[in-house]
């Protein structure tokens, strides 16, 4: 069992069976697309999902008009498409037939595609059903907006038609949190941390399909003993609970100190007051140092769905990261 010690001393610790599971890096992912062998002219239908992003870029062409790109990758990047378009291009038809070309080069189909850029949705999910794919807004592209951070300075400054003075495009929106519905609710929950080892554990069965939840890649340098920090929601319905949250594409969880309110993210721009507390001083104090550890971990966390505190097992897990759009 994980202590909790340096986040809440006066509160129990959040247990976590020991299993012995080799460490690897998660992101939503089972085996990258390059090892999907498919005879020519086949199209192969995978079991999980690539990212796409499709926006105008800092840049410009020799006409002096804005660029646009699309980008496609699978979730540990084993295949990365880029391609420009010129703004008089931009429409779910043409943005559907550069799907297909790339689905066509691949030999292979994703389960779905993830996009982030909300101001994108209505022309991205035309696109990605005139394509054959399932489109997903989320914010757990995190692969992409590293991607794309890395080509803002690599390929886009480096391009002759740059523009430094362009304001970054269809920035990151959020709604204000509703209230959650109560099919979503735990009967308790703590702020509770597990050291990183435990939380790779725990990664392992979910992949292995034996709970439900999801995983994003984590940083393979973080050493073993990291803390990480987590919300625990205890539950006699726990696979209940944990079958339903596993409908929501979950993005992140925040405290709100002036609400005294977790507020749970999902999809591109919806967000829930997923739990409350008493705003005293001594738990004011702890979500604090809760946001203070997950700063620390770069924005990574975890919820965890279980029967109760000293359950031996968890019915849901879900690595979590804190959403930060990509620059452009």
């Amino acid at each position: 069992r994980a202590s909790r010690a340096a986040i809440a001393p006066r509160r129990a610790s959040f247990p976590v069976a020991r299993r012995d599971a080799s460490v690897v890096a998660s992101r939503a992912i089972p085996e990258p697309a390059s090892q999907t062998g498919a005879p020519s002219g086949e199209i192969v239908d995978l079991p999980y999902d690539w990212q796409l992003d499709f926006c105008s870029r800092p840049m410009k062409d020799e006409r002096g008009k804005k660029m646009w790109e699309l980008l496609i990758c699978d979730e540990t990047r084993s295949f990365e498409h880029a391609e420009y378009f010129p703004n008089n291009r931009i429409n779910s038809v043409e943005l559907s037939k550069a799907i297909d070309r790339v689905i066509a080069a691949q030999g292979a189909r994703p389960r779905r595609f993830k996009f982030f850029r909300s101001q994108m949705q209505t022309i991205i999910t035309r696109a990605c059903n005139d394509a054959g794919v399932d489109p997903l807004p989320s914010r757990r592209c995190q692969t992409l907006t590293t991607w794309l951070d890395w080509r803002v300075e690599n390929v886009y400054k480096q391009h002759p038609g740059f523009d430094g003075q362009a304001s970054p495009m269809m920035g990151f929106e959020n709604s204000s949190p509703r209230p959650l519905p109560d099919a979503l609710r735990g009967e308790s929950w703590a702020f509770v941390a597990l050291p990183l080892v435990g939380v790779r554990e725990e990664i392992e069965q979910v992949k292995k399909n034996k709970v439900f939840g999801d995983v994003l890649e984590i940083d393979p340098n973080l050493p073993d003993d990291t803390l990480v920090p987590g919300i625990a929601v205890y539950t006699s319905r726990a696979a209940a609970l944990a079958g339903w949250t596993k409908g929501l594409e979950l993005g992140g969880i925040s405290v709100d100190l002036d609400m005294g309110t977790l507020i749970l993210d999902t999809g591109v721009a919806d967000s829930w007051q997923y739990a409350r507390f008493r705003q005293t001083k001594e738990l004011t104090q702890e979500a604090r140092e809760w946001e203070e550890v997950k700063r620390n971990t770069g924005g990574l966390h975890f919820l965890a769905i279980q029967t109760d505190e000293d359950a031996e097992s968890t019915d849901g897990f879900w690595i979590l990261q804190d959403f930060t759009a990509a620059q452009y």
